[in-house]
């Protein structure tokens, strides 16, 4: 499974530029790889720790913006269509065939 972060956050004010920094940084720190700007995802291992992952994604929540968040299953995610541009190093090495054989 992939828990999938898309964010719009204000970067006008030089505190808000901290904050978006801070959140993205969290997101590296704790295993997210960037999909695209702003959005982000990171493997599962199992639907029982998706309540760990998303009390820590709340407790590192800047305090403006919009953040929203996404469980999807590998096959959802090895369906997305590459319309523009090459596929990321992490969906190039992990498919959800890869996943199954765990």
């Amino acid at each position: 499974m992939r828990l999938l972060v898309f964010f719009d956050l204000p970067v006008s004010t030089k505190k808000d530029r901290y904050f978006a920094s801070k959140f993205r940084r969290f997101l590296l720190n704790d295993g997210y790889d960037m999909v695209q700007f702003s959005i982000y995802a990171r493997l599962i291992y199992g639907a029982g720790s998706i309540p760990t992952h998303q009390v820590r994604l709340r407790a590192n929540l800047p305090p403006k913006g919009s953040v929203r968040s996404m469980v999807v299953s590998e096959k959802q995610f090895a369906g997305i269509e590459i319309l523009v541009g090459a596929p990321t190093l992490q969906e190039k090495t992990v498919t959800h065939r890869q996943l199954l054989l765990f």
